[in-house]
């Protein structure tokens, strides 16, 4: 079967990230995140993977955040039985067909992103992709949530200025009022510092907080529930890092973590 080559710009091709470590996940005994899926996906693609090699923070970053993100996502299908899941910039993500108890599951990128993943994916009564940047609010109007509403914006908020990201969130806040929003935010020392990622070079880190509660700064309906630190799983993996992640610049500046915020 011939394979498939993305033709993605700089940021959208960050997506080919998670997806790698994954995969590459998937070869240890003792893996993380169970996502076979991500492996067959990866093996698809006309990509050379191996400038990834090197990565080992990334890769083991990704796997965190995707068993924090699995984990409180079905936490909250679980509270809140037939809610409306909106994923947004969702890149090459499982996480659709590794959860349930959702009543519709929308995957939203740009359409190069979608086209895409249209390839491996497909839309079902439950299950829809909608191709469209995430800073065009009219794709709200398209989305049909009578529930309770839950947001995920994983690998997505660094790459927009901290304007961009007020402008969505009250764009979310008119449209959803009383959504959770579960949020993944960038290490504040990367900001601006792109070169000195392990694996993503191209891609501009624009924005972060180094405190979560900050958010309502940004929108006042927006408040902080609580946060996971990826220094706090996978501990032994961390190599040299589990030395001095205690360490409370170190936890500030060079940590990665999830953020869960609601609506009110």
């Amino acid at each position: 079967m011939e394979k498939i080559r993305p033709l993605l710009a700089e940021v959208p091709a960050t997506l080919l990230v998670p997806l790698w470590a994954r995969a590459e996940e998937q070869k240890r005994s003792d893996p993380l995140v169970r996502d076979p899926r991500s492996a067959e996906i990866l093996r698809a693609l006309d990509f050379d993977f191996s400038r990834f090699s090197g990565g080992w923070m990334s890769q083991l970053g990704c796997c965190i955040r995707t068993v924090i993100l699995d984990r409180e996502v079905q936490r909250f299908l679980d509270a809140h039985p037939g809610s409306t899941v909106i994923n947004l910039g969702c890149g090459l993500d499982t996480r659709v067909s590794r959860l349930s108890g959702y009543a519709c599951w929308y995957d939203l990128d740009l359409p190069e992103v979608i086209a895409l993943r249209s390839h491996f994916f497909t839309e079902t009564e439950q299950r829809h992709m909608i191709a469209s940047s995430v800073l065009d609010s009219g794709w709200m109007e398209r989305i049909m949530a009578p529930g309770p509403v839950l947001i995920i914006a994983e690998g997505l908020f660094m790459y927009f200025s901290e304007e961009e990201v007020t402008s969505l969130l009250d764009a979310l806040a008119r449209y959803f009022p009383k959504a959770v929003l579960l949020v993944e935010m960038l290490a504040p020392l990367l900001v601006g510092r792109n070169r000195m990622h392990d694996v993503v070079k191209n891609a501009s880190f624009k924005w972060t907080l180094s405190d979560s509660r900050d958010f309502s700064r940004l929108n006042s309906r927006l408040h902080y529930d609580c946060e996971w630190s990826y220094f706090d799983m996978a501990r032994r993996r961390w190599r040299y890092l589990r030395l001095i992640h205690g360490i409370g610049w170190v936890r500030r500046n060079m940590n990665n973590r999830i953020v869960r915020l609601h609506f009110e």
